[in-house]
């Protein structure tokens, strides 16, 4: 897609520029933050290393800084459309965002259950400053799923999260635009799994361009959840999931057969990553490739780099990793991870030099 092209796309956002693969009515607003449009960015110095070509789809460049966007503007769109004024999600962090920012725009109210103590800072600012009403569980986020499943069941309010299937609707636009961006499909789409409705999107919306023939052939679907919550790969919940990476912190994913039918239909892979694993993918793709993602978003990566050393993918191939989200929504774990702070000095020329000159201005 070329620069203008690309930048008229962004200007519509997902709605617009998908309608035609879209649920969309003449009595859907066009409601839009213009997300979408996010770039599928190539990486030389690790495709270099790991022997493949690898590309990031980079969903952190979202307007609220993760891939929920494409799903929650889907979501309020349909809620307004059928009359509803108040939309309601568990959360880990950036579902809460995402919502809280879209029911801002469209006028509605939105309120939040997240896990007590269990959410990214960034991610807890946002959804407070977009004015949404948050309530903190002593629970984890498939208790907090529970609850808001039973309240919009008999309450008149709308459900936000991905088991509303407006959400997948929009978020599996990130494979029609991965598809433009290379011409193709890739051979394997990497992607962290949670709650498992990116994965399940990703495939329905791979499925649905082959179909309209922008795409000759499906790419195999390889998720990756962390060790300490992973479902998929055990072959059951996980009563108190654990890990660094929050967004990916679910023992009993709620869209579980949308992702196994993914994997089962693309003849692919579930694996799990330890949040060693995710955190070196973390550092990595920072380091050496200039991509600041959430830990989370890292577990593509990690998954990749496991199975390359292990021999279980072959040399050549073409590959994007699901970045999910944008790394300042948790700066906690950057400082942590790299465990240096900035050196203090006097304020002279000649003591700036004489830390350059030994060459590590970091301690």
């Amino acid at each position: 897609m070329g620069n203008q092209t690309q930048t008229a796309a962004r200007q519509v956002g997902v709605l617009a520029r998908y309608r035609e693969f879209l649920p969309v009515t003449d009595k859907t607003p066009m409601l839009t933050l213009h997300e979408g449009s996010t770039p599928l960015i190539y990486a030389p110095n690790l495709s270099k290393r790991l022997g493949v070509e690898l590309h990031f789809k980079y969903e952190g460049l979202n307007p609220t800084g993760s891939f929920k966007d494409r799903g929650m503007v889907m979501a309020v769109a349909k809620a307004v459309e059928e009359g509803s004024k108040t939309i309601m999600c568990a959360s880990t962090g950036n579902t809460s965002a995402a919502a809280a920012a879209y029911a801002a725009r469209a006028g509605l109210r939105c309120i939040v259950l997240i896990p007590n103590g269990n959410i990214a800072l960034g991610k807890l600012a946002q959804a407070i400053i977009y004015g949404a009403e948050v309530i903190a569980i002593d629970g984890n986020f498939d208790e907090a799923l529970r609850i808001v499943r039973e309240i919009t069941a008999s309450e008149p309010i709308t459900l936000v999260n991905s088991v509303n299937p407006y959400r997948i609707e929009g978020q599996k636009t990130a494979a029609f635009e991965v598809c433009d961006a290379l011409g193709k499909a890739p051979d394997i789409l990497a992607i962290p799994v949670g709650n498992a409705g990116n994965i399940t999107a990703y495939w329905k919306g791979f499925q649905e361009y082959r179909q309209a023939g922008r795409i000759d052939r499906l790419p195999k679907m390889y998720g990756f959840q962390a060790a300490g919550a992973a479902p998929l790969v055990l072959g059951a919940p996980v009563a108190n999931p654990e890990t660094i990476a929050t967004a990916i912190r679910i023992g009993n994913p709620a869209s579980r057969e949308g992702a196994l039918a993914a994997l089962r239909e693309s003849n692919g892979h579930v694996d799990a990553v330890t949040d060693d694993e995710i955190l070196e993918a973390y550092k990595l793709l920072a380091a050496t490739e200039g991509i600041f993602c959430e830990p989370a978003s890292a577990a593509s990566l990690a998954g990749v780099i496991k199975l390359r050393r292990s021999g279980q993918l072959p040399e050549g191939l073409t590959i994007t990793c699901v970045l999910t989200g944008h790394g300042l929504k948790d700066p906690n774990i950057a400082l942590k991870a790299v465990a240096v702070e900035p050196r203090v000095v006097a304020a002279s020329r000649e003591a700036v030099m004489q830390l350059i000159r030994e060459g590590h201005a970091n301690e």
